[in-house]
């Protein structure tokens, strides 16, 4: 079939049933969808039988609430942050700490800290680490008062409310920057994870030849008034799949150095009594500017 009859039927389609003006925004958009999507259809030859168990299998993965880890598997959102990137450097925002994938595993309400945090509940294994920084606008200026909000996995690779057996907000929360601009949190060291076994997201990647394994990392919301919200994270280095994230969320300037520390004075600082982990990271946010797209956006997210 060629594109002048596909063309065609999109008239006809577009023309059947109106009832009136419609979302321009939309109907440009769902058109423009359809037509690629008869186009592939043809050029790949794709039959009916795998045409239906490919919406099928977009129904089962909104089922189970997998849609938003499949985004990341394929490489969409990884794709949107390199066209935000693209935006903010034509409007002359360079710099600063990268973006990166937000992931779907965010939940909002978590309690709030004013400098320090303890993010662990105290019944969770794992080696004990002290984040700390600051939180700079790109002339280099600390932002007192801008809002860290921190989340990350377990020792076992899950996260609090979408795993039950983890108490409420476990290695979650917000941080309020200090007059410096400084935040500082304890918290055991996450590890890698991978997508759940035999879900969607599992099929897919299988199919598609390749595998769902996460490096460890620590997911970051940074916002305060009249600057540009940061979504990023940064990951463990050493990290097996450090480079070969299947959420390709890892990028230069976000693996920092963990140290381990062995001194007394610093351990009792934060009442240890033995060695720790240790990551010095600052965030560095651009000030709001009216000529590059949102970076606060609606999204499906959790809410406890």
């Amino acid at each position: 079939m060629d594109k002048k009859t596909i063309d065609a039927l999109i008239e006809r389609i577009s023309t059947t049933g109106v009832t009136g003006p419609g979302n321009a925004r939309v109907k440009t958009i769902v058109t423009r969808m359809i037509r690629d999507l008869m186009i592939q259809i043809d050029e790949l030859d794709i039959q009916p039988e795998e045409f239906w168990a490919g919406l099928n299998f977009l129904s089962e993965a909104g089922r189970n609430g997998e849609l938003g880890l499949i985004a990341p598997g394929i490489g969409i959102e990884h794709f949107l942050d390199l066209r935000m990137d693209e935006a903010e450097a034509k409007a002359g925002l360079v710099g600063g700490t990268p973006r990166t994938i937000e992931g779907p595993l965010y939940v909002a309400g978590a309690p709030v800290a004013q400098g320090f945090a303890r993010l662990d509940d105290g019944a969770t294994p794992g080696e004990t680490v002290i984040m700390q920084g600051v939180v700079r606008t790109a002339d280099g200026k600390p932002v007192a008062g801008a809002k860290v909000e921190v989340w990350h996995a377990n020792h076992l690779g899950n996260y609090s409310y979408f795993d039950k057996t983890q108490s409420d907000f476990n290695l979650r929360r917000t941080i309020i920057t200090d007059a410096e601009g400084r935040y500082t949190f304890r918290s055991i060291l996450p590890v890698g994870y991978s997508c759940p076994p035999g879900g969607s997201t599992d099929r897919l990647l299988q199919a598609l030849g390749r595998h769902g394994h996460r490096p460890a990392h620590i997911h970051f919301f940074v916002t305060a008034p009249g600057c540009r919200k940061l979504t990023t994270q940064i990951n463990i280095e050493n990290d097996p799949h450090l480079w070969d994230d299947f959420a390709f969320g890892t990028r230069e300037g976000l693996v920092p150095a963990v140290k381990k520390v062995d001194d007394a004075a610093a351990a009792a600082k934060y009442d240890l009594t033995g060695p720790f982990l240790q990551i010095d990271f600052d965030f560095t946010v651009h000030a709001e500017a009216a000529a590059v797209p949102a970076t606060d956006f609606a999204r499906p997210r959790a809410a406890a």
